[in-house]
């Protein structure tokens, strides 16, 4: 059994505005972001004829945005779990309404997308720093072909997971 903090229900409707737009201003911030840099800059980036100028700009666009990312993510991770706790303590209510089973799926679509995501970058940004450092260039566009395909499947698992988000809040 567990035991719920008591306040009144004001301060509970208060509270949960307060996550629920620090939630939706992060979900902007980091879904908007991937849309922006994945759908305009790395296609327009193209249009610079100098390969070493359009690498450099990526990567300082990069650096950049991983931060704010990884900023955003964790607190849309922190706001969802302060925001669901419920279903965390008592799994169960996961299957008692369409609304709970809506999360059910948008939790396991981001959890999937995580790892996607990270592990795409830490697995092929170290390989493809170290190819880069030796040399073999052609090995380092084929891998940026398949980080590439990553990056969209996490564009379309977060797009996913805003609209499963929507209709959630509709359902519950």
């Amino acid at each position: 059994m567990y035991y719920a903090l008591v306040i009144s229900p004001a301060l509970y409707k208060v509270l949960f505005f307060v996550l629920l737009t620090i939630h939706v201003l992060s979900a902007i911030t980091f879904v908007g972001g991937s849309i922006f840099i994945w759908l305009i800059l790395w296609p327009e980036s193209y249009k610079i004829n100098d390969d070493k100028l359009r690498t450099r700009l990526l990567g300082f666009v990069g650096h950049r945005f991983a931060f704010w990312t990884n900023l955003t993510l964790g607190l849309l991770i922190l706001t969802g779990i302060l925001m669901t706790y419920r279903y965390i303590l008592d799994p169960f209510l996961y299957v008692k309404s369409f609304g709970g089973e809506l999360l059910l799926v948008a939790e396991i679509l981001i959890v999937i997308m995580i790892i996607i995501m990270y592990g795409n970058n830490m697995y092929h940004g170290k390989l493809i720093v170290r190819l880069n450092e030796e040399g073999k260039f052609d090995e380092v566009k084929k891998i940026r072909k398949v980080t590439h395909i990553y990056s969209m499947i996490t564009m379309f698992l977060l797009i996913v997971i805003v609209i499963l988000m929507v209709a959630m809040r509709i359902y519950h």
